[in-house]
């Protein structure tokens, strides 16, 4: 984000955002409040009284029941795996999109996952989503993305979108398919073609309004469960029934 950016979040004038930086000026609580939902983590993390949740990527079965201390999120390896294909599926398909940037392919990401598990009562992914002030973001994102940069899978870019700093991915290989089932890439189609045209304003918007993200506190965790209460127009069970009728 840019720092004229933040400052129109905060309502400052943008050398204000350098001084906050440069530690020579203070913060207000008001905008510590702002700050804390623009980054999605709590006041007291901002202020060093709490730590974020580690993500660990597991590389190997053993690793799955190794004890640690501290608050961690384990991802197995099968899940980093599908995460990569599901992620590379998406760029390849709709990446190209001038309105997909980091913020759209979250939700899209949620609404697969959220939208199988109530489908077919399974996880696709299974990633970790919090509720944020800008919607659910997947926890394990950044790690995975990390990994794959390194692995040459895809490639990072920066670049204006409007008023804002888009950032946006490249896919440097196709997914491999085969890690993909039929069930899996049918929800992953209707969720691009319902959802891939939406600017990030009215995707976050729209998630607002899911019931998963409705019941869920700021900055916890989104319960799969919670799909099974869903109402209509985001219910992936009634919009089944409407095309079978």
């Amino acid at each position: 984000m840019s720092q004229q950016a933040l400052a129109g979040i905060l309502g400052v004038p943008r050398p204000a955002i350098s001084e906050i930086e440069n530690g020579s000026r203070r913060v207000s609580a008001e905008e510590l409040v702002k700050l804390s939902r623009t980054f999605a983590v709590s006041v007291d993390y901002l202020l060093g009284l709490e730590s974020r949740p580690e993500v660990i990527l597991e590389k190997t079965p053993k690793e799955r029941n190794k004890v640690t201390t501290g608050i961690r999120i384990n991802v197995p390896q099968r899940n980093v795996e599908k995460f990569k294909e599901v992620f590379l599926y998406i760029l390849n398909k709709v990446g190209a999109k001038p309105n997909i940037g980091e913020t759209v392919i979250y939700k899209l990401l949620y609404f697969i996952d959220f939208d199988f598990y109530e489908k077919h009562e399974e996880q696709l992914i299974g990633a970790t989503y919090q509720k944020n002030h800008y919607g659910p973001t997947p926890m394990e994102f950044h790690e995975i993305v990390e990994r794959m940069t390194r692995d040459k899978e895809v490639m990072r870019v920066r670049g204006p979108y409007f008023q804002y700093q888009q950032k946006k991915y490249l896919p440097l290989r196709t997914p491999n398919l085969s890690k993909l089932t039929g069930p899996e890439i049918d929800v992953i189609n209707k969720v691009l073609d319902r959802l891939s045209d939406m600017s990030a304003k009215q995707i976050s918007e729209y998630s607002h309004k899911d019931v998963p993200w409705l019941t869920t506190e700021n900055n916890e965790v989104i319960a799969y469960e919670a799909v099974f209460y869903r109402t209509p127009g985001y219910s992936v069970r009634g919009y089944d029934e409407d095309e079978v009728s």
